[in-house]
C-alpha cells in the first residue's frame, strides 16, 4: 500500500512563525507513516502568481489537501484567498481528491471561513472531509492535541471507506451577474426624485474595472443619492501586499507598508457619512483584492471606528446562491456598529438602497444588535480585556465605550435571581403563585405602555424623501 501524501497550504502570512501551521506539524509528528509537504502560499504568493509550475505539480501528487490557515476579517487571509483563484485560473484539476481544514482563531465568525473553503472544495470537485476550528491556545494543552488527533484520525478513517461530506454547491467560478448592463445603459430613472444636494459625502469602495456593469451600478448610485459621493477604486490603487498579522500596528495604528493605505483609508473613507461596498461575486467572496482591502483595515485594530455610520453593498452577482455571503455582509454590519441599508444585487435594487441609506443618514437610524453584532462583539470583549497591555488603544476604545459588559458584574440582578430561585423552591408558594409569576414580570413593561401612551405624537404623513416612479 502507497505512503498517502498530505499537501498542507499554509495560508498564514507568517510563514514557519504560523501559530496555525504547528497544529500541522503536530499531526506530522504524530502520522510517521503519511508523507507530509507544505507549500507556503501565505508567505509566497507573488511568486506562485509568476510561476505556478511547483505548485501544480504539489497539488496534483497529493492524497489530501489541508488548507491551514488564521481566520482574516470572516474569512481566509487574502493571500489565501488569491492561491485559491490560482489553482482555477491555471485549470489545475483537482476533482475526486480530498480536502480538509485547521484553522486558529478566537472562533469570531470561523463559521463562514470554513464554509469559504467547503464551498471552493465543491467548485474544484474536492472530496471535502470537515475542519478543526481551534482556539489559538488549544495546541498548548492536552485537550487540544486530543482533539487535533481525532480530528485527523477520523479524516483518514474516512478517507479510507471513500466517506466524505455531501456537496453544497453545484456551481463555480465567477458568479453570473443578475444584470449584464455597462455603465452608459444605466436609466436616469434611477436618479435622485430630489436634485438639491445635501451636505454630507457617501463613500463608494469599489473594485472594478472600466466599463464592467459593477462600475455601471456604482455610477447609477452615484447619480441616485443627494450627498457627494466618491468612488474608491481598489483597482486603481497599488498595495504593497496583504495583511503580515505582524501586529506592528497594535501600539499606534499605523501599518509596517509604507504605501499610503492608511492615509487611503482614513481620510477618504473614513470620514464619510456613510459607506458603500461594491464588488463582484468571486469564487463565492469579493475577490481576493477586496479581502486585501478588508485584512489591511486591521491597522484599526479591533475597534469599529465607524461605529454608527450606516453601509450598503452593491454586489454583481447572483447572490441567491451565495447564503455564507449574505450572512457576512450582515455580520460584518452588526460587529461595526453599522445599519445595512440593503444589498443591491441588481440595477432595479439601487434606487431602494439609495432611500435607504438616505433615510438612515437624515434620521441617524441604528438598528439594535442581533445574534451576529451581539456574539461577534463578547469574543472580542473578553480578547481585549485579556491582551489589554498590548492592545492599548482597543483597550482605551472599549472601556470607553462601555463594551466591557462582564455579566458577573451585574451583582444586584444576580442576587435578585437567588432569591426567586430559593421562593421557587418552596412547592406550597409555587403552588399559590403558578402563573401569576409571568403577570408579574410584565408588570415594569406596563408602566412602559403607560408611560408612552403619555407622550404619543402623531406621525407626519410622509417621513424623509419618497422616491417618484419613472414615468413610462
Amino acid at each position: 500500500m502507497s505512503t498517502k501524501s498530505i499537501l498542507v497550504l499554509n495560508g498564514s502570512p507568517s510563514g514557519e512563525n504560523s501559530i496555525t501551521l504547528y497544529t500541522a506539524k503536530y499531526l506530522e509528528t504524530l502520522f510517521t507513516d503519511l508523507d507530509f509537504e507544505t507549500l507556503q502560499v501565505g508567505q509566497r504568493i507573488k511568486s506562485y502568481e509568476k510561476d505556478f509550475s511547483a505548485c501544480r505539480t504539489a497539488l496534483l501528487s497529493a492524497d489530501l489537501i489541508l488548507f491551514c490557515y488564521p481566520v482574516y476579517t470572516f474569512l481566509v487571509p487574502s493571500q489565501l484567498h488569491r492561491f485559491i483563484e490560482l489553482i482555477k485560473e491555471q485549470n489545475v484539476d483537482l476533482s475526486g481528491k480530498y480536502a480538509a481544514q485547521i484553522t486558529t482563531s478566537k472562533h469570531f465568525y470561523d463559521v463562514t471561513a470554513h464554509r469559504f473553503i467547503q464551498d471552493n472544495c465543491d467548485d474544484m470537485e474536492l472530496r471535502y472531509l470537515g475542519g478543526l476550528s481551534a482556539d489559538m491556545e488549544d495546541l498548548l494543552h492536552e485537550k487540544g492535541q486530543k482533539e487535533a488527533e481525532a480530528f485527523f484520525r477520523f479524516a483518514l478513517w474516512r478517507m479510507e471507506h471513500g466517506y466524505c461530506e455531501p456537496r453544497i454547491t453545484q456551481y463555480g467560478g465567477v458568479s453570473e451577474p443578475a444584470s449584464h448592463v455597462s455603465a452608459s445603459e444605466h436609466s436616469e430613472d434611477t436618479a435622485s426624485a430630489d436634485r438639491e444636494r445635501r451636505p454630507g459625502k457617501i463613500a463608494v469602495v469599489a473594485d472594478f474595472t472600466a466599463g464592467s456593469p459593477l462600475e455601471g451600478m456604482a455610477e447609477a448610485f452615484c447619480r441616485a443619492v443627494p450627498y457627494e459621493t466618491e468612488i474608491v477604486n481598489l483597482s486603481e490603487f497599488h498595495f504593497t501586499g496583504g495583511c503580515l498579522g505582524c501586529f506592528h500596528c497594535a501600539s499606534d495604528g499605523t501599518c509596517v507598508y509604507k504605501d499610503g493605505f492608511d492615509t487611503l483609508l482614513r481620510e477618504r473613507i473614513q470620514t464619510a457619512d456613510a459607506i458603500v461596498y461594491a464588488y463582484t461575486v468571486r469564487d463565492h467572496s469579493m475577490g481576493s483584492r477586496f479581502k486585501m482591502f478588508d485584512d489591511r483595515q486591521f491597522c484599526n485594530g479591533h475597534r469599529t471606528v465607524t461605529m454608527g455610520k450606516p453601509v450598503a453593498y452593491l454586489v454583481d452577482g447572483d447572490l441567491s446562491r451565495e447564503a455564507n455571503l449574505m450572512m457576512l455582509m450582515e455580520a460584518r454590519a452588526q460587529v461595526g456598529g453599522n445599519y445595512l441599508a440593503g444589498i443591491a444585487a441588481s440595477c432595479e435594487d439601487i434606487g431602494r438602497v439609495a432611500d435607504t441609506l438616505c433615510y438612515a443618514i437624515e434620521h441617524d437610524y441604528q438598528q439594535p444588535k442581533n445574534f451576529y453584532g451581539v456574539g461577534g462583539m463578547k469574543i472580542f470583549r473578553d480578547l481585549i480585556y485579556q491582551m489589554q497591555g498590548l492592545m492599548r488603544e482597543d483597550h482605551r476604545f472599549y472601556k470607553k465605550n462601555g463594551f466591557y459588559d462582564f455579566p458577573q458584574k451585574k451583582k444586584a440582578q444576580v442576587a435578585a435571581m437567588y432569591a426567586v430561585g430559593a421562593m421557587m423552591q418552596n412547592k406550597k408558594l409555587q403552588k399559590k403563585i403558578g402563573v401569576k409569576m409571568t403577570g408579574g414580570m410584565v408588570m415594569p413593561y406596563q408602566a412602559v405602555l403607560k408611560a408612552a401612551g403619555k407622550r404619543a405624537v402623531k406621525r407626519p404623513s410622509l417621513i424623509g424623501r419618497v422616491r417618484q416612479k419613472p414615468k413610462k
